[in-house]
């Protein structure tokens, strides 16, 4: 499983491709793979998961709702929507994100690369600047979800 962890810029060519960051690819445990990139259902964000990944996220989805209703089969396909599966080029690590996944992020010429874990998240600069918590409310909703609890 991968690890990524780092924050790295990077900016659009006049092509729409972006370097995907050298310090991340590195961190892939499957090195020349493909990447599966979602829209984040949260926030104007993009995801990028490792195939394996998305293999286990997508099997954890199908696992919490019932496919033959509905309210599952909505579910389903929205989790497939705004997805695309990219692959850095061997010689520059370049990724082709398709114009219509950067427009849902507003991307206009830098992005921002943000490690998480089992996943990589691609922000607008902008937007990962604007959209980043306060310390002091981090350390709130740190304590109220993983803190103890007060008597």
């Amino acid at each position: 499983m991968a690890a990524f962890i780092g924050e790295y810029t990077g900016k659009l060519d006049d092509r729409g491709r972006l370097i995907f960051p050298s310090e991340l690819r590195a961190q892939a445990v499957e090195k020349g793979g493909s990447y599966v990139v979602r829209k984040n259902v949260f926030n104007a964000s993009l995801e990028m998961y490792t195939m394996e990944e998305w293999d286990k996220l997508s099997a954890q989805v199908k696992s919490r709702i019932n496919l033959f209703s509905r309210e599952g089969n909505k579910v389903w396909e929205g989790f497939n929507r705004d997805r695309a599966i990219v692959t850095p080029d061997e010689k520059m690590s370049r990724i082709m994100i398709p114009k219509p996944l950067l427009e849902k992020i507003h991307v206009r010429k830098e992005v921002v690369f943000v490690g998480q874990d089992f996943k990589i998240q691609v922000w607008a600069k902008e937007n990962w600047i604007s959209n980043a918590i306060p310390e002091d409310e981090f350390a709130e909703l740190f304590e109220k979800l993983l803190g103890q609890p007060t008597a």
